[in-house]
């Protein structure tokens, strides 16, 4: 069989299969037709039985001697007129009164069926005799008074055999084979030609020795593959991706590998993407590449690469480093507070020092009760308490609107969204005021479970394009790993059907607003 084409193996196979289904439909066929006659028959017999036990002249005679000349005639007249194949009526001895062959009249009845017809109970049995199989109606018959049984009637037809319902019908049987065998030779050709057409016009074996090529190469390579099809369904998934993603199965689909990630948020388009991406608590800069046949879309091919440039990203969007900078901005500002405390302990002017405390403990503590009172989220108190040292670190007014409050997250949005939303505009807010005299940025919040408002204003030098704010990898500084940050941010709103609206003077400031949900009046 290897010198053997396809098209010709699927041409065989396919006729083989249409053979054998016109076959055994055929068979199934005559089988039903074989149980149709059998109801039938049974139908007809139990009719017959039924009659012929309401005769008053069997049902006087049963049991009795007079009953065997009387029985007999009036049992052969009914079968001949019907067309049955033996009326058979004994008493409740099992002593037989009529029976086609009148040799066995006045002998014993021998079956093992009609236990249940002595029991004043009437049915339809199959039973395998001398001439074949046979459709046996079974009836009790009760004296003229109906309360004693005194013998029962047997009504059989013999089941047609098998050979005999296809002689009956070869004709018809016949017609369908060939007209099916005619049928599976096109379509068996067809399917041959079509499905060499849809590989290629190539062999099975050129085909898998390609797979194989092809997959050994993929899973060479130092950076993660996956392929998918037009539905998001994993075709493909090389060794590194597998690690990256912990997915170690058979199949999968993108939905469930990239759950609430860009990939799955966003429709994937017919243009290559280029982002970072969190998977497993670990950032990966991916790339999405849409395959396309014959001018159609087939899937995408995705790239996962662990660089250090995903580092950096991770870094920036987790706000790790956010953090680090808050920490090392309040132990900065504390160790100052220290050295004046100890300097004047020094001196004996120990009334300074202690006034010099006191006020370092008051301020703090309005900070933190006004945190405390308004903000009931302890990530974002968290995160606005070191915001607020590093902006004195950097001569930066912070202010929080008195007016602010959160009593929750807006369904839709996590503490990390908010911690993300805000860290970001108030780190770019306090950059933006680095290099100006005054360097004042406000802040008003206010969430609940149905809405959310946050905005943002600096004194800063203000945005020459603010349009390209969100675009990815913009930014008005040149640093390395900027122009990711209000990316986040807008995608996280727009997710979340929120909106941005940013208004910016140059040297006069930027104000950034954040609204989503229904907004309380």
């Amino acid at each position: 069989m290897k010198n053997i084409s396809l098209r010709s193996k699927m041409f065989i196979f396919s006729f083989v299969l249409v053979v054998f289904s016109i076959l055994t439909s055929g068979i199934l066929m005559i089988h039903n037709i074989s149980g149709a006659f059998e109801k039938e028959f049974g139908a007809r017999a139990i009719a017959i039985a039924r009659t012929v036990a309401q005769f008053s002249d069997i049902q006087q005679t049963v049991g009795t001697a007079k009953g065997f000349e009387v029985i007999q005639p009036i049992a052969e007249r009914i079968r001949l007129a019907t067309d049955v194949d033996y009326i058979v009526i004994f008493d409740t001895e099992g002593i037989r009164y009529s029976h086609p062959s009148e040799s066995k009249v006045g002998t014993f009845f021998e079956g093992a069926d009609q236990s249940e017809a002595l029991s004043q109970n009437e049915y339809i049995a199959k039973a395998y005799g001398v001439q074949g199989f046979a459709i046996r109606a079974f009836v009790p018959i009760m004296n003229v008074n109906g309360t004693k049984q005194v013998g029962v009637i047997i009504v059989g037809i013999l089941s047609p055999k098998w050979i005999q319902l296809v002689a009956e019908y070869r004709s018809d049987i016949f017609f369908s084979l060939l007209w099916g065998v005619l049928i599976g030779f096109i379509g068996s050709l067809l399917v041959a030609n079509h499905l060499k057409r849809q590989t290629l016009n190539l062999e099975p074996y050129e085909i898998a020795r390609i797979a194989q090529e092809r997959a050994s190469m993929m899973q060479a390579m130092d950076i993660g593959i996956l392929a998918t099809d037009a539905n998001g369904n994993i075709t493909f998934i090389n060794r590194l991706a597998r690690q990256y993603t912990h997915f170690f199965g058979q199949q999968t689909n993108l939905h469930f590998l990239f759950a609430d990630t860009w990939l799955t948020n966003d429709p994937l388009e017919s243009i290559e993407y280029s982002r970072p991406l969190l998977v497993n608590n670990q950032m990966y800069l991916v790339r999405t590449f849409p395959i396309r046949i014959n001018e159609k879309n087939a899937g995408f091919l995705i790239i996962m690469t662990d660089r250090k440039e995903a580092h950096m990203l991770a870094e920036e969007l987790t706000g790790v480093k956010t953090l680090v900078d808050s920490l090392r901005a309040q132990n900065h500002e504390y160790m100052n507070r220290l050295h004046s405390i100890a300097g004047l302990i020094q001196l004996n002017r120990n009334e300074d020092a202690l006034s010099l405390i006191i006020d370092e403990i008051t301020d703090e503590e309005e900070i933190m009760q006004s945190l405390r009172d308004k903000i009931h989220d302890y990530s974002i108190q968290g995160l606005l308490l070191g915001k607020y040292a590093r902006a004195k670190e950097l001569g930066t007014t912070l202010i929080i609107d008195e007016d602010s409050y959160f009593i929750e997250c807006m369904t839709g949005f996590s503490s990390g969204d908010m911690v993300t939303i805000i860290g970001n505009l108030l780190d770019n807010a306090m950059e933006a005021c680095t290099l100006m005299e005054t360097r004042d940025v406000s802040l008003l919040i206010q969430g609940k479970k149905h809405f959310v408002f946050i905005e943002v204003q600096d004194s800063g030098y203000g945005i020459e394009f603010p349009q390209r704010i969100f675009n990815y990898g913009y930014s008005t500084k040149q640093n390395e790993g900027r122009g990711i940050g209000l990316v986040l941010v807008k995608k996280i709103v727009e997710s979340n059907k929120g909106t941005i609206h940013v208004k910016s003077d140059l040297s006069l400031g930027t104000t950034i607003t954040i609204k989503a949900g229904v907004i309380d009046i």
